[in-house]
Formats: C-alpha cells, sequence, structure tokens
C-alpha cells in the first residue's frame, strides 16, 4: 500500500490514478496511523511553499513525515513535495521547510528568451547512479512547471539535472528519501507505463531488502 499524503494541495488524484495505471493499490489520506503503516509514502505538492508548510503544521503532518524517514521508509517528494523537503524557499522567506535535506530553494533567474515558471517538457541529465531511473534512456524527457528550483548542498545526493537559464537540480535520492521536481505523473509517450513511478516501487523493494540485509549482518 502507498500512502498519498493529503494536506489540502496537490495533484492526488492524478498521482493515485498513475499508480492504479501499474497496478499499485494506494491511498489518499491524512492519517497518522494509515500513513505510517502504509509500505511506501508520496508527498505530492501544487501551490506556494509557505502555505504548504502551514497546512503541514495545522495536520501535523510535518511531524508524520519525519516519523515516516526516520522509520526508513522509502518516501518519494514530487515538484513542491520536493521543495519541502529542503531547508527554506526564496517564496516563502523566513518559513522554515522540513529540512529533511539540506539545501536552499531558489528563485529561477530571469533569462531573455524564457519565461518563468519554466512549463513544459524538458530533457535530464542522469547521474550518480540513480535507482529511480533504472532502465530509462540516457536524457528522458519529463514534465516541469516551476518557478523556484533546487540547490542542494550535497551533489553527492542529486541524480538528475537540468538546463532552464540555469542548473536546476531536478532529482534527489539519499537512503530512502526520493524526490523530483518534475511530475512523473505525465507520460512523454501515451504506451509508456508511468516509468518513473515503476522506477520508486522497484527501488523501495531493493532498499527493503538491503535494509533486511543489514539487519541480518547486525544480529550476527
Amino acid at each position: 500500500m502507498i500512502a498519498i499524503i493529503d494536506y489540502g494541495a496537490g495533484n492526488l488524484r492524478s498521482v493515485e490514478k498513475a499508480l492504479t495505471a501499474i497496478g499499485e493499490e494506494s491511498i489518499v489520506t491524512r492519517d497518522r496511523h494509515e500513513i505510517l503503516n502504509a509500505d511506501k509514502v508520496i508527498l505530492p505538492g501544487v501551490g506556494a511553499f509557505g502555505d504548504a508548510m502551514n497546512s503541514l503544521k495545522k495536520y501535523e503532518l510535518d511531524k508524520v513525515i519525519h516519523e515516516v524517514c526516520d522509520m526508513d521508509k522509502p518516501f518519494l517528494g514530487i515538484c513542491l513535495g520536493l521543495q519541502l523537503l529542503f531547508e527554506g524557499s526564496d517564496e516563502s522567506q523566513g518559513v522554515e521547510g522540513l529540512h529533511v535535506l539540506d539545501g536552499q530553494i531558489l528563485r529561477i533567474p530571469d533569462k531573455e528568451g524564457l519565461k518563468i515558471p519554466h512549463i513544459g517538457w524538458n530533457s535530464l541529465d542522469l547521474q550518480n547512479n540513480g535507482r529511480l531511473f533504472k532502465g530509462l534512456s540516457e536524457h528522458p524527457y519529463v514534465y516541469f512547471v516551476h518557478s523556484y528550483y533546487l540547490k542542494a548542498a550535497d551533489e553527492a545526493i542529486v541524480t538528475a539535472t537540468t538546463e532552464y537559464s540555469t542548473h536546476i537540480h531536478a532529482s534527489v535520492e539519499k537512503n530512502n528519501v526520493f524526490a523530483c521536481q518534475f511530475h512523473p505523473e505525465f507520460k512523454s509517450r501515451p504506451n509508456h507505463a508511468h516509468p518513473l513511478f515503476r522506477g520508486f516501487v522497484k527501488a523501495a523493494k531493493e532498499y527493503a531488502k538491503e535494509k533486511e540485509s543489514r539487519n541480518q549482518l547486525n544480529k550476527e
């Protein structure tokens, strides 16, 4: 079961529909026990950084997200869901993010000939052997809708980048935490069965096996 966190913002139903299309059972919820009992957790998001943080705190979901991450449960942040995992954002100065990962969310700089927000398909440059992208082409196309971008403090966690007015850290992975600035529920080809969600599900299973092996070694 995959829990999709409902904090009153985000493309919840499109994520749920994409998971159904690849045969994964999911639930849209803000209930702490349902989230903690899920095998995997997804934090989608659209809208403003400050409003989203206020909503997470209102429902005490900020605490639940930290619990999920501390439990070593596979976790995926999407679009604003990626941004919320970091320290703070130019969009809502003075508002603290979840700070699960180190880094800042910056405004995409203005550049002649480019429109802000960045909307549309763009290619990725893959790096650091990202588990989310296993089996995909070297430069997959993904769909972006954003005016702010991630600059991670540690480039070792960055698994995909793109260029749009500046160098954008488009996806990160650290242990059980995965996040992407783009929308994996959008498909570049109609006959593709949401490969990035499949990548998350597969990576989560592999991580669970690695975790079990580590636990066995510790017992010995």
